[in-house]
């Protein structure tokens, strides 16, 4: 009998065979071209290589509950059916986007009856975090008790998707885009099975480009293509063009236009160009690029060419992120049209960018040196005894809530390194004038050698 998660009860193969041959001759050539073994999955060898902690898992015999991460088209699902299939085990599929606590609770009750029947359960979760707190805790007691193993896949990073209870209950395995290499063999395949002509190289590398690491974006793409055209007719960049048009524009994550494209914005941005970045905030977004990577590209920009020149540019980026994800697309992509404006037409300033990188450098390259006696912390008396926070200066209490001559680096940095240079620009302006007066009071003070003012040790 069928229901949402397994296939219809076996049948006589006598009588089963032509319905399953019509069906899978109908099927996407992506599910036609799923690898029924784990030598037939392509890229993911980190985990897949002999010695590797997949290859390890599926030959000994002993599933383990585990969260697989990755981007879409990496394989994820196919790896859930293949563990199945390696153990003999009941396999039951969840949709967290559909599913909910019912559907939780039906594979359970498939779970305890294969177990009554001395077999393995493996629930494989798609989506898994789509499920909220709740759903995903429903979970946990099963996966202690060993009913079933637990196999969910997410696109999403599961530090931040996946309760950490369910998450220290299973190993996630991260795989990786599938390569250009990879899915050249697949596209290969693919003209096979499609009994059509491979196309064209320069198409071909188009269409790779466009899959993006995806194999099942690459097949669907490819077999739409070819449908089109039909299965003798030659695919070259123009045909490609033809059949999916604005669809090319999508950039792959890795290539050279992507990366050249987020640098004509950032640099767009630097040289307070509010036109140029808007046009290549929307190049990105019209080519396929996800918002939320650009977003943090724009917070990277608010704190390094910015910076304390104006400090509201960071808050205005993190406010157009939270209204992003509250909106998404296409309507929360006018708050991030306002931050490049906004980030366009600021005061630019790299002061704190070049004084932090200085001061690492600095760090790196000299040794360990001990904290003043002075600036301790002291606790307890012992450390009181052994002259912690001796003659420490509480800013508070001094004239203008500054302690003028008090040292706060290692005593042996005489003299004393300077990292941070503010520019005369934007809110720096102020920064400089202060920083300004203060060290001219601490040359004053300097100069007429004021003896140590004791103070408690606060």
């Amino acid at each position: 009998m069928d229901d949402l998660f397994g296939a219809a009860s076996p049948a006589p193969a006598v009588a089963r065979a032509p319905a399953a041959e019509a069906a899978q001759a109908y099927a996407p050539l992506a599910e036609r071209l799923r690898p029924r073994t784990l030598d037939e999955v392509i890229g993911q060898h980190s985990l897949l290589d002999a010695g590797k902690p997949l290859r390890v898992a599926f030959e000994s015999g002993r599933p383990h509950s585990m969260i697989l991460w990755g981007p879409p088209g990496t394989g994820k699902t196919t790896l859930a059916r293949l563990m199945a299939t390696a153990f003999d085990a009941e396999f039951v599929q969840i949709s967290a986007v559909l599913g909910g606590v019912k559907d939780i609770r039906d594979a359970v009750d498939r779970a305890k009856l294969a177990q009554a029947q001395g077999r393995r359960c493996i629930v494989f979760v798609d989506e898994v975090h789509r499920f909220n707190k709740a759903q995903q805790d429903a979970f946990l007691p099963h996966v202690e008790s060993g009913l079933f193993t637990f196999i969910g896949a997410t696109t999403e990073n599961p530090s931040f998707e996946v309760n950490s209870a369910l998450l220290s209950r299973a190993t996630v395995h991260v795989l990786q885009p599938i390569s250009e290499e990879d899915l050249q063999g697949l596209l290969q395949r693919a003209s096979q099975a499609l009994d059509a002509v491979a196309p064209e190289p320069a198409a071909a590398q188009r269409l790779i480009a466009y899959a993006d690491g995806d194999a099942r974006r690459l097949l669907n793409t490819y077999e739409n293509v070819a449908r089109m055209v039909g299965p003798q007719a030659p695919i070259d960049e123009a045909t490609l063009e033809r059949c999916l048009g604005a669809q090319l524009r999508r950039y792959d994550k890795g290539g050279e236009q992507f990366y050249d494209t987020i640098s004509a914005l950032h640099k767009s941005v630097r040289g307070s160009h509010p036109d140029a970045a808007l046009y290549w905030l929307v190049r990105m977004l019209d080519g396929g690029v996800d918002a939320r990577y650009i977003v943090r590209r724009l917070i990277r920009m608010a704190a390094e060419d910015i910076g304390l020149a104006d400090p509201r540019a960071l808050r205005l980026c993190l406010d157009a992120s939270e209204t992003y994800e509250h909106l998404g697309s296409p309507e929360g992509e006018l708050a991030l049209a306002e931050a490049v404006v906004y980030l366009a037409v600021a005061p630019k300033s790299n002061a704190v960018y070049t004084a932090y990188k200085a001061a690492r450098a600095f760090v790196q390259q000299d040794g360990t040196r001990p904290v003043p006696l002075h600036l301790r912390n002291a606790p307890t008396k012992l450390m009181k005894s052994l002259d912690y926070g001796r003659d420490y200066r509480y800013a508070h209490d001094e004239a203008g809530g500054y302690a003028a001559g008090e040292r706060y680096f290692p005593d042996a940095l005489d003299p004393p390194p300077q990292f941070y240079a503010p520019v005369p620009r934007g809110l720096e302006i102020k920064i400089g004038e202060k920083l300004a007066q203060l060290r001219a009071r601490d040359a004053a003070a300097a100069s007429s050698e004021p003896s140590k003012v004791s103070g408690d040790s606060r």
